[in-house]
């Protein structure tokens, strides 16, 4: 198969929930009222997958949604394997022709994260002194 090389991108971005992977920058955010089978879903005008690095599109199927028929492809995170949303290939309706090309990644399988190397931890739990008793 080969060494699986991958993209990091600059400062802020949509990451693999499972392993930190990148997928996705939030200038490249559409719209945050998509639904999916698991709750909400974002949909992205690209992905690190137009490098063909970070996702792995998947098999075209038709696939009936709220919206109508569209001809779509499963994403894939490269790293981890997961699920991590869909691709629209071809819209069947006229309405819907704005998706053709863009990609939707599930909130619950993804993370918006900022660059870590940046970033300084302060950890806001609240703790318990000597003298309490748990």
């Amino acid at each position: 198969m080969g060494r699986v090389f991958v993209v990091e991108l600059d400062g802020r971005s949509y990451r693999c929930k499972f392993c930190r992977t990148h997928f996705a920058l939030p200038g490249d955010l559409v719209s945050r009222s998509f639904h999916c089978r698991h709750g909400k879903a974002y949909l992205f005008n690209n992905a690190v997958s137009s490098f063909r690095v970070n996702i792995t599109v998947g098999a075209l199927e038709e696939r009936l949604m709220l919206s109508g028929m569209h001809t779509v492809a499963d994403i894939f995170c490269c790293c981890c394997g997961q699920i991590v949303g869909w691709k629209y290939e071809v819209a069947h309706e006229k309405t819907q022709k704005y998706k053709e090309g863009k990609f939707v990644l599930e909130r619950g399988r993804i993370v918006n994260e900022i660059d870590f190397s940046s970033e300084v931890y302060i950890d806001t739990r609240p703790s318990m002194s000597d003298d309490e008793d748990a």
